[in-house]
This record gives structure tokens, sequence and C-alpha cells, in this order.
């Protein structure tokens, strides 16, 4: 049996990478819109966002306060490589930031910069890059013994979903998974 977490945090390249259908309404879905590529017609965004509102999903953008701000996000996610500190329109009570991480430096900067949530990759070994260092659960289970706001993110699969289970954290993140696998998103949602 799948373990059931509190938040699922889904980071999508294009509103077209998930069908919302599938999914049903509750407040434990954070949708992040991180397009890096080829830019969305704005209001095929706005429709985007005002069915996440619908569905109750809390809609973030990656790295741009400007279109955070035009689509009215519930906050902004910061990629491990976004240093600036200056995001005090997202410091309200209302607003949330995720922040993303690799090392525990990063991590600690993230925390600084007044990040709510940190995503940390990489729980699993990943297939892109099979050489690269991971956590695994003991290690990061670690990890939140020093801040329990982190999320695990990276190489989980519907083959180790299961595994999910003995991470001690309040949720998780999927990426590329969600748009290679559908599969997936029947067992989660």
């Amino acid at each position: 049996m799948f373990s059931y977490k509190k938040k699922y945090f889904l980071i999508i390249k294009s509103i077209h990478d998930i069908n919302l259908n599938k999914i049903k309404a509750n407040n434990k879905f954070y949708l992040i819109y991180r397009n890096t590529e080829k830019k969305e017609i704005f209001s095929e965004l706005l429709k985007f966002r005002n069915r996440c509102k619908l569905k109750k999903f809390s809609f973030f953008v990656a790295n741009d306060v400007f279109l955070a701000r035009l689509l009215n996000s519930d906050g902004i996610y910061l990629s491990s490589w976004n240093t600036s500190i200056k995001h005090s329109y997202f410091k309200q009570p209302n607003k949330i930031i995720i922040g993303s991480a690799h090392t525990v430096a990063e991590m600690t900067f993230k925390i600084k910069q007044g990040c709510n949530y940190v995503l940390v990759s990489k729980l699993f070994k990943v297939d892109y890059a099979p050489k690269e260092k991971f956590y695994g659960v003991i290690k990061f289970n670690r990890l939140l013994d020093i801040n329990r706001k982190i999320i695990p993110l990276g190489g989980i699969k519907l083959l180790n979903l299961n595994k999910l289970k003995t991470v001690r954290s309040e949720g998780f993140a999927l990426m590329s998974e969600i748009k290679k696998k559908p599969a997936i998103s029947n067992r989660l949602f």
C-alpha cells in the first residue's frame, strides 16, 4: 500500500503536463509551474491558475515574481541557483516560498531566504545521472532532524513509492515522473 502524505509538490514545465481532471479537489497539492522553455499563452495560464483555485490546489510560479503577481499565485518557487533575497512581496502571511536545494549549504541558505519548504534533491538514484550521489532514506531522515520543512525530490518513481513510508517528511515532490509515467497519478490521486 502506498504511503499517503500531507503534501504533494508537483513540478510541471507546461500546463499540458498534467490533467487536473484526474485529481480530486483537496488542499494537499502544491503545483509548481517551472517553465524554462517556450512561454505559455498568458490567457491559457490564467485559466489553468483559476482551475487550480477551483480544485483547491496551491499554485506557484518558479523564479518569476512579476508573473507570480499577475497570476496571484499562492507563492513563489526559488530554484537552487536563485540567490536573490529580495522577495518581500511573498513574505506575507498568506504567501508561501518554496526553495530547492541539493546540498546542506544550499538548504541552509534557502532557510535564510525565508523558504517555508525546501525541496531537497536527490532522494533516490536518478536515471539521467546514475553516477551522481543521492541521499537515500536514512540520510534524508537525518536531514529532517535539522529542519522538518524539507521535502524529498528526485528519483521517486512508481517502483519506489512504497519506500516513502519510511521517509519522515510531511510530503514529497515529483517532477519528471508525472509526464513520463501518467500511471503514477493513478496511485497518487
